[in-house]
C-alpha cells in the first residue's frame, strides 16, 4: 500500500506522476480482486477513470473500465448498448453534476411548474438506475448535486422556491429517498466534498469550457478517493477496528508521569476540550460496528486510571482488547490481531507518535497509520480517510464490539479446559441453518465480500446476485447462525451450491473468523448433504482456489472426508460420495433446520 495515496495526500503529485505511480503498483500484481467498472459520465471522465484506478489498486482491486462517450449517460443506461452489456459491469458509477440539469426555476414560475420541473428531473435519473438495476443487476453509485458557483438572490436562494440551491436541494432529497429505498445504490457525495475541498475552486468554470470537466482538475483526486472508497466498502475492503494510543492521542500528556490528575483532558481548557471532541469522535464508531482496542506503552494500571479519568467518554468495556505494557507497538499490535482473530491490514494504528506509525506500518505490511498532525486535525485526518467507509449497515454489524468481546470471555473459558470437545459443549451452542431469506439477504452479501480467510473459492456476490441465485431451483443456498451461553454471533457461514449432472458444486463455502474451530464448518455440511439428499444428488464437488490469505483452509475438504480428485497450481478439487449412510459431523451444536 502506497502511502502517497493515503489522506491526506498531495493531489498535485498524484496528478502528474500517475503513470509512475501505476507502475509501481502493478510491480506486484499478486492479490488483487478484479472488478469490471463502468463509468457514465455527463462531462469529461477521463482523468477521473486514471485516478480512480490508482485509489483503487491502493486498495487491492485491480479495475478495467468501460468509459461512455461524452455526456453520453442517459443513452447507455436508457437504450440498448452492446459495448457496455458485453462489458459485463460489476459496478457502475454515474459522474454527472450540476451542469446535467436540463432547467431551472424562473422568477416566473409558480410553486406547481417547479415541483413538475423536479418530477420531470427526478424521473430522468430514476429512468436511468431502474435501466441499469433491470439490465445489469450490480450496484450503482450516483453523485448528488453540488451548490452552485452562483446566488441570483443571494442568501435567499435557498429559502426561496425559485433558487437555485433550493431547486438542487430539493433534487437531493429525491435522490436520497431512493437510495433509501433501494439495496446496492449508493450516493457520492459531491455536494460535501466540494464543501469541503471549497466551492468556489471546485466549481472553476475555466475547467468547464476548456476541457469540460465539471470539477477543477485539480480536485479530481478527491473526487475519484471517495468513489474509490465506496467500492472498496461495496466489495468488502473496509478496515474493521481501530488500536489506538492513549498518551497524547486520547489525551494530552502523559499518564504515568503526569498522574491522572494531571492529564490534559475535559472542559477545563481548549486542548482538552479538543481531546474530549476526539474521545467522541472515536467512540462514534461503536455505532457502526468498528472495533476499538489499544496499544501503548504503559503499565497497565495507569492505562486503565486514564481510561476511567473522570471527564474520559471512554470505559475499559468500550475495547476489545488492552494492549498496555513495555512490548513493542508492532508487536503489540500483532498480538491484537491474532486474538481478534483479524489479519493486522484489518486494523487501523492511530499513534501521535510518528515513530510508532513507522515502525508498525513497516513491520507490519498492508496496516494504515494515518499521518494524524496536531490533534485538532485528528478527527479531519481519520474521517476523510474513509476507512470505515459504510455501504450496509446491518445489526450484525452495530453488535460487533460486543460479539468480540464474547469471543474473549470464551477464549477465558477455553484456558479453563483441558479437553476441547468438553469446552465446545459447555458453550452450549445452538445453530440456525436455513436456506436463503430476505431478512439475511444484505449480511450474507456482505459476509460474501469480508470474509477472507475461510473463503474456499475466493468469489464475491452482490445483494441482487445472492437473491437471484435464492430464487433459482437449480440453486442450494444456506445461511448459519450461530447462538452460545454468552450471545449471538449472528449469521457466521454461507455455503451456495448448484445441481448439475446429479452433483451438487460448490461455488462458495465462506465463514467469519470469529466462529472458527467450533464445528460450525461441520453443521453447515451436515445440513448441505441433508439437502443434497432430498434432490436425489449422489456428490458434493468442492474447490479450492488459493490466495494470500486463505492457506489456513487449504485441507478444509480433507477434513470433511471428500477425495482430492485433481491438483493444479495449488487449485484442488474435492469429492464426497453421499449415495450411502451419511453420519453426521458435528456433534457439539443443536441445529435449528
Amino acid at each position: 500500500m502506497l502511502k502517497e495515496l493515503l489522506y491526506p495526500f498531495d493531489a498535485g503529485y498524484i496528478l502528474a506522476g500517475k503513470r509512475r505511480i501505476r507502475k509501481r503498483l502493478l510491480e506486484d500484481a499478486a492479490g488483487y480482486t478484479e472488478k469490471r467498472i463502468a463509468i457514465l459520465g455527463g462531462s469529461t471522465t477521463h482523468d477521473i477513470k486514471l485516478i480512480m484506478e490508482l485509489f483503487l489498486l491502493n486498495q487491492g482491486i485491480r479495475p478495467s473500465f468501460y468509459e461512455s462517450e461524452y455526456n453520453q449517460y442517459y443513452q447507455d443506461a436508457v437504450f440498448p448498448c452492446q459495448e457496455l452489456e458485453a462489458f459485463r459491469p460489476d459496478i457502475i458509477y454515474i459522474c454527472t453534476s450540476n451542469r446535467n440539469i436540463t432547467r431551472y426555476p424562473a422568477m416566473c414560475d409558480d410553486a406547481d411548474s417547479i415541483a413538475r420541473m423536479i418530477e420531470q428531473e427526478k424521473q430522468r435519473f430514476y429512468t436511468v438506475w431502474d435501466s441499469l438495476r433491470d439490465t445489469y443487476g450490480c450496484p450503482v453509485i450516483q453523485n448528488n448535486f453540488e451548490m452552485p458557483f452562483y446566488r441570483l438572490l443571494g442568501n435567499k436562494d435557498a429559502s426561496d422556491i425559485h433558487g437555485k440551491i433550493n431547486f438542487l436541494t430539493r433534487l437531493n432529497m429525491e435522490f436520497y429517498d431512493y437510495a433509501e429505498r433501494h439495496d446496492d445504490f449508493y450516493i457520492c457525495d459531491i455536494n460535501y466534498i466540494s464543501a469541503d475541498y471549497g466551492l468556489r475552486e471546485w466549481s472553476d468554470p475555466f475547467y468547464y469550457h476548456m476541457y469540460k470537466y465539471a470539477l477543477n482538475v485539480n480536485a479530481i483526486p478527491y473526487l475519484a478517493f471517495n468513489v474509490a472508497n465506496i467500492i472498496k466498502s461495496v466489495f468488502g475492503k473496509n478496515k474493521k477496528g481501530f488500536v489506538l494510543d492513549l498518551d497524547n492521542t486520547l489525551w494530552g500528556g502523559v499518564v504515568g508521569d503526569d498522574g491522572v490528575d494531571n492529564i490534559v483532558l475535559g472542559p477545563e481548557e481548549p486542548e482538552g476540550q479538543v481531546y474530549s471532541e476526539f474521545q467522541r469522535y472515536v467512540k462514534e464508531h461503536k455505532q457502526i460496528g468498528v472495533l476499538l482496542n489499544i496499544n501503548s506503552k504503559n503499565d497497565y494500571e495507569n492505562a486503565i486510571s486514564g481510561i476511567k479519568h473522570p471527564d474520559s467518554e471512554f470505559s475499559p468495556d468500550d475495547f476489545v482488547e488492552i494492549k498496555a505494557n513495555w512490548n513493542t507497538k508492532d508487536r503489540n499490535f500483532s498480538d491484537i490481531a491474532d486474538e481478534l482473530n483479524l489479519l493486522p491490514e484489518s486494523l487501523v494504528f492511530v499513534d501521535d507518535n510518528p515513530a510508532e506509525r513507522h515502525i508498525v506500518s513497516e513491520q507490519l505490511p498492508g496496516v494504515c497509520a494515518p499521518e494524524i498532525g496536531a490533534v485538532q486535525n485528528y478527527i479531519q485526518v481519520i474521517d476523510r480517510s474513509g476507512f470505515f467507509e459504510v455501504t450496509a449497515l446491518s445489526k450484525d454489524d452495530m453488535n460487533r464490539n460486543e460479539m468480540y468481546r464474547e469471543n474473549a470471555r470464551r477464549a477465558q473459558l477455553q484456558a479453563s479446559f483441558s479437553d476441547y470437545n468438553e469446552y465446545l459443549l459447555s458453550l452450549e451452542m445452538k445453530g440456525i441453518i436455513k436456506n436463503f431469506e430476505p431478512v439475511y439477504m444484505a449480511r450474507i452479501a456482505q459476509l460474501t465480500n469480508k470474509s477472507n480467510q475461510f473463503n474456499l473459492t475466493t468469489r464475491r456476490y452482490t445483494q441482487p446476485e445472492i437473491e437471484r441465485l435464492a430464487a433459482d431451483d437449480a440453486y442450494i443456498t444456506l445461511y448459519g447462525k450461530l447462538i452460545d451461553k454468552f450471545g449471538d454471533n449472528g449469521v457466521v457461514s454461507v455455503v451456495i451450491g448448484h445441481e448439475t449432472d446429479g452433483e451438487c458444486r460448490i461455488d462458495l463455502w465462506i465463514m467469519s473468523c470469529r466462529v472458527l474451530k467450533r464445528d460450525m464448518e461441520s453443521a453447515m455440511l451436515d445440513i448441505l448433504v441433508k439437502r443434497c439428499k432430498e434432490r436425489g444428488i449422489r456428490r458434493i464437488r468442492g474447490y479450492y482456489y488459493p490466495t494470500a490469505k486463505n492457506n489456513m483452509v487449504r485441507d478444509f475438504y480433507a477434513v470433511q472426508g471428500f477425495d482430492k480428485i485433481s491438483e493444479t497450481e495449488g487449485n484442488t478439487e474435492w469429492i464426497l460420495d453421499i449415495t450411502g449412510e451419511y453420519e453426521n459431523k458435528n456433534h457439539v451444536i443443536e441445529v435449528e433446520d
